[in-house]
């Protein structure tokens, strides 16, 4: 158009032509301009549920560390150095946004997007000459300092690689080249020039990241911890006798069991000092014989094979020698401690002293239907101890009195349980979407019956969704259907209702992670 000679008639309109493209850029780059507040504007509403998501799933290891410090202790620490980091980098990245916006009048509390076509206060502010200025180095040098506190906070264990590669791919302030294959700097190329409602939705979007690397973090510390607590090192061997106490040389005999334990636990060994043992069942049935009068020592390991290396567990434990009959005979049939929200099996006699002629008290305790058994409910009990006391009257018509101190324990905590695994499990994720959630309690000498009334879900890149019952929720299925390979999916805090137990709150679940394969 503007090459040659031109007569007046096509000068004009060739200016129209060029007024009529120029309305069009107005109006296209208003459209831009809004469409940047709009996005701004989902970032900020992501950054607030991912915020009270993170709260949430601190709380969860807060209170786990509590629990369990030895399984969740190192997983709390992490969090902490995290979250505070998270927090700082944050409110950093949130001042950069105020100074782009603290004159800037709203209109009826909103940004006015369409008149942010303007970003001279940002390249005022961060830019100096074709380099950066003070402002600018200091930003630079933050985001530096946050990727490198990131890094000291999780270590270098292999497990915690992704949140490593994600730093570096998601905080990249290496220079970039343009279209033309010009290399810029990276605030030069990312925010030089531009709008600042543009700038400040990418300031957004990097908040937004910061979040969702924490909740990561998160995840893979509750996950991590989850998965340590089936190493062998965190068995315990328990010893359990038939009786507490034995008359002088009888045969004392008893079960010596793991704290962890299922048919599938076989030791490559196991000894009880002087006496013979037998594997069955998970457990190792001993006979030794019994001393003189008093307190005796059983000793011995268990020996397994762990990443083909030996494992050693000690097998401690001890019994008591009486003689007859001064002394009554009290044991638990389930182990020698009681629990709230199930009926605890008692087996009580005195020794040299017939059923009949011996009397048993203790607060909630029932007789059973044959001689010797009792049944004791002790979820009325304050505290952390209860007593039995058992009478027995001698052929003289005396009377011998003897009592029993028993610990009184609470349910353990249940473990989330997906497709009969525990803990850990790996799979697809349409697996993991059709499946029922369950709560099973591992290693307890009771069979308890639960019933699933809740559940939370936390998905890689999602807040925290709870969802009532046993099933998925249409918002957790949604969730795990853009889940990717390798993402690590954690059911956590499964609450139930215990059978035969109303009113009893028993505590929320330990986590199952489930690796999408």
């Amino acid at each position: 158009m503007a090459g040659g000679k031109l007569t007046p008639r096509q000068k004009m309109i060739n200016l129209m032509y060029l007024v009529f493209i120029a309305m069009m850029a107005l109006n296209m780059s208003k459209e831009v301009l809004t469409a940047f507040g709009l996005m701004n504007e989902q970032f900020e509403t992501s950054n607030s549920d991912t915020t009270d998501s993170n709260k949430l799933m601190y709380e969860a290891i807060e209170q786990k560390a509590s629990d369990s410090p030895a399984q969740f202790g190192e997983a709390k620490k992490i969090a902490d150095k995290v979250k505070k980091i998270s927090a700082d980098f944050y409110a950093y990245i949130e001042s950069l946004k105020t100074d782009i916006t603290k004159d800037i009048e709203k209109e009826e509390g909103k940004l006015p997007y369409e008149a942010m076509d303007k970003g001279d206060k940002i390249d005022e502010l961060w830019f100096s000459g074709d380099g950066y200025s003070q402002k600018g180095k200091e930003i630079i040098a933050t985001i530096n300092k946050y990727k490198s506190d990131i890094k000291a906070a999780v270590g270098n264990d292999v497990k915690y690689k992704g949140i490593l590669s994600d730093v570096d791919k998601k905080f990249d302030i290496s220079d970039v080249k343009d279209n033309e294959g010009v290399k810029k700097m990276y605030l030069d190329y990312h925010y030089k020039g531009f709008p600042a409602i543009a700038s400040l939705t990418k300031l957004s979007a990097m908040q937004n990241n910061v979040k969702v690397l924490e909740a990561n973090v998160y995840n893979f510390a509750l996950g991590k911890a989850a998965l340590e607590a089936n190493n062998m090192k965190n068995y315990k061997a328990i010893v359990v006798t038939d009786k507490s106490a034995f008359f002088s040389g009888e045969a004392v005999t008893g079960r010596v069991v793991l704290g962890r334990y299922d048919e599938s636990t076989v030791p490559t060994g196991v000894n009880v000092e002087g006496g013979k043992v037998e594997m069955k069942n998970g457990q190792a049935n001993f006979e030794i014989s019994a001393g003189g009068t008093g307190e005796h020592d059983i000793k011995g390991k268990f020996l397994f094979l762990e990443d083909g290396k030996e494992v050693e567990i000690p097998i401690e434990g001890n019994y008591v020698v009486v003689p007859r009959p001064n002394s009554a005979t009290i044991s638990a049939d389930k182990m020698n401690s009681v629990y709230r929200g199930v009926s605890n099996p008692m087996t009580i006699s005195f020794a040299g002293i017939s059923d009949n002629n011996v009397s048993v008290s203790a607060q909630g305790l029932s007789k059973g239907s044959k001689p010797g058994q009792y049944n004791w409910s002790v979820n009325g009990v304050q505290g952390t101890t209860a007593v039995v006391t058992v009478t027995g009257t001698l052929p003289d018509g005396s009377k011998v009195v003897d009592k029993k101190t028993f610990n009184v324990r609470d349910i353990p905590q249940p473990s989330a349980s997906v497709r009969g695994k525990t803990d850990s499990a790996k799979g697809n994720k349409n697996d993991l979407s059709n499946s029922t959630i369950n709560a099973v309690f591992k290693d307890f000498v009771f069979d308890v019956t639960a019933t699933v009334k809740s559940f939370e879900v936390y998905v890689p890149g999602n807040p925290a969704i709870i969802c009532q019952g046993n099933r998925f929720n249409a918002q957790a299925l949604k969730a795990i259907s853009r889940a990717t390979r390798g993402d690590q999916i954690t059911i956590n805090r499964v609450q139930v209702d215990v059978q035969g137990a109303p009113g009893y709150k028993v505590k929320p679940s330990s986590p199952l992670v489930w690796e999408v394969q």
